[in-house]
């Protein structure tokens, strides 16, 4: 899908960056804005008729505290759309986060019609700078897009996900197997995809989207799909959610841990309904991705 006129990336280099860059197929601006100057940056890059995606963020870091999440993810998005408007952009297209809702699911997936409820210093900074886009638009013409993502799999994701693929790389025991959560994902490429429809498409213009893949896993199932995938015993070990969340919490990894124990569901509906998308990826075929960029990591 070709879009029209000039195509600026923020985070290009990232995970979904770069997936996003390869689905473009075309020409595009990177914007930087980890620098020092990044209101300098926004100020001097051509916005005039452009399609913006917004996906750099600050994400999980131990030490980080409120106001840096609201400076890098509310405040930067705030200026980029305020410029976005000033200069005339197409569409401004932000990934936010599953985060912004909440971190845990019960009875049902999180749709569209819950009240966000974000419990730590990412999600409610994510939300902040929903709220901050919004509001600009509102007082502007500047034509917008929201899709909140959950677990992103694909060859060479990073953070807990790859350092549960290296746990999953040894002959030891996992102490996963009593776990049965059920935890939403997208894998990488389905999202590109749907960040490049809610560029092109009028009905997506002030609309907030849930990007899901319909069929939730386990953590169990997870390891054990990574595991098979690794050509290494499944051996998973039936241990307590509450042992492992304590264990975590010891070890300053609570929020870890909970990732792990929780479950978190996203409803696709709207941009299945909406936009015409659905998640084609499944969890075999993104953790086969994951395992042989990993392989080929190690041999390099």
């Amino acid at each position: 899908m070709t879009l029209q006129g000039p195509i600026v990336v923020t985070g290009a280099g990232g995970f979904v960056g770069r997936a996003l860059v390869a689905r473009l197929g075309n020409a595009h601006q990177a914007l930087h804005l980890a620098a020092a100057d990044w209101r300098e940056r926004i100020d001097a890059m051509r916005l005039s008729d452009a399609t913006v995606f917004h996906l750099a963020a600050r994400v999980h870091a131990r030490g980080d505290d409120e106001a840096a999440f609201m400076r890098d993810n509310r405040d930067k998005t705030a200026a980029l759309a305020q410029a976005a408007s000033r200069c005339g952009a197409r569409r401004l297209v932000f990934v936010s986060s599953s985060k912004a809702m909440g971190d845990e699911t019960r009875d049902a997936p999180f749709t569209l019609d819950d009240p966000p409820r974000p419990v730590d210093a990412y999600g409610r900074s994510k939300l902040a700078a929903e709220r901050a886009l919004a509001e600009v638009a509102a007082s502007s013409r500047l034509a917008y897009a929201i899709v909140r993502a959950p677990l992103v799999l694909g060859a060479r994701a990073q953070g807990n996900l790859a350092s549960l693929l290296r746990a999953c790389d040894s002959p030891w025991p996992l102490p996963f197997g009593a776990l049965r959560n059920r935890r939403s994902f997208v894998h990488v490429d389905d999202l590109a995809r749907l960040l490049v429809l809610c560029a092109a498409n009028p009905a997506a213009n002030g609309c907030t989207f849930l990007a899901a893949n319909r069929e939730p896993f386990s953590t169990r199932e997870l390891v054990a799909r990574m595991r098979e995938a690794l050509r290494r015993p499944t051996r998973l070990v039936d241990v307590p959610r509450a042992w492992l969340e304590r264990a975590g919490a010891m070890l300053g990894h609570s929020e870890a841990a909970r990732s792990l124990t929780r479950s978190l569901e996203l409803d696709p509906a709207v941009a299945e309904r909406e936009l015409g998308w659905r998640a084609e990826r499944d969890l075999r075929a993104a953790v086969a991705e994951m395992v042989a960029a990993y392989r080929e990591e190690r041999a390099t």
